[in-house]
Order: C-alpha cells, then sequence, then structure tokens
C-alpha cells in the first residue's frame, strides 16, 4: 500500500468520526469568543455568535423555554470538552422548547453554538453570580466515556503476532 493510499484510508477514518457532529459543534465561530471574555464585557457582546461546553449541572424546564445550567470546560478535538479541572466559570444554555432531564442528565458533557442574550444573575449556594446566557442553535451531547478500574489492560484483544521479545528499534 502506498503513502498517498494510506493516508486517504486515515483521513476518510478521521472524517468518519466527526460525521454526525454539527459544523457549528466541531469547529469554533470566527474570532472564538472565550467565556472569561464575556464575563468581563457581558453587554458588549449582545448577539456574538460561540460555541462553548462543559458539564452540566442542571436542567430547569419552563414554559416555553429550557435552561441548562452549565459549568465550562476548554474544548478539545471536535467540540468535545477536555476531561479537566480547570473552568472559566459557569454559563446558562437556554434552548427553545422541552428538554428532558432524563437524557440531558447532570455531569453529562455537552457542547453548545448559538448567539449570546443578556446576563443573568442568579445565586450559586448564596453567592450572586452573573451568569452569560447563549441562546443555542446547535448542540451535541456527548456520550459518557467509560470508566476502568485503575490497572485495567483497555486493549483486551489477543495479538498472535505480537513478539513480546522484539525491541519496537530492531528491524
Amino acid at each position: 500500500m502506498s503513502y498517498r493510499a494510506l493516508a486517504l484510508v486515515l483521513a476518510g477514518l478521521l472524517l468518519s468520526a466527526c460525521a454526525g457532529i454539527p459544523q457549528e459543534i466541531r469547529n469554533a465561530p470566527p474570532g472564538d469568543l472565550q467565556l472569561e471574555a464575556v464575563r468581563q464585557q457581558p453587554d458588549a457582546h449582545l448577539g456574538d455568535r460561540v460555541r462553548w461546553g462543559g458539564q452540566i449541572v442542571a436542567v430547569e424546564n419552563g414554559e416555553r423555554a429550557t435552561w441548562v445550567v452549565m459549568v465550562a470546560r476548554p474544548l478539545g478535538f471536535g467540540g468535545r470538552p477536555k476531561d479537566t479541572d480547570q473552568s472559566p466559570g459557569r454559563f446558562l444554555a437556554r434552548f427553545d422548547g422541552f428538554i428532558d432531564p432524563a437524557t440531558y442528565k447532570a455531569e453529562r458533557e455537552l457542547t453548545v453554538s448559538g448567539r449570546l442574550e443578556a446576563p443573568q444573575t442568579r445565586n450559586v449556594g448564596t453567592y450572586p453570580y452573573l451568569y452569560p446566557v447563549l441562546r443555542v442553535e446547535e448542540s451535541q451531547l456527548w456520550e459518557p466515556v467509560p470508566e476502568y478500574p485503575p490497572g485495567y489492560w483497555r486493549y483486551p484483544y489477543y495479538d498472535p503476532w505480537y513478539d513480546p521479545w522484539r525491541h519496537p528499534y530492531w528491524w
């Protein structure tokens, strides 16, 4: 197999991995406005398009809209939130209509894309917190990553050509 054919196969696999993810979730909008900048000057960014993601804290259904309280996380490849304790803060994602809290459970990962609306102040415990509000146009609820016990070998298959005595640089 030539290098060109191998490159085409790898490119096809990479593209097929992102096939079900909306374009607005995979790629950041121009300017890639971050949550920290919006929290510093919330009124200056009204109507701007953003793509943020993180972990769901709570889902609150109203008569016409659903509010999803999110803890923001940096986004990785394809727009999926990274598994890190670093967070620039919280934000509210406003969906039109009903979102089922049984599906959008707390601690699930979610990436949303849309436009910024006027911020809201809500309490986190007894602390008043200014939430940037994102009106959701596109979203991606990510499948949970399976957790393995410590020391578990994550590739449970047998390779019949594996030679434990062969050094990887010996030919």
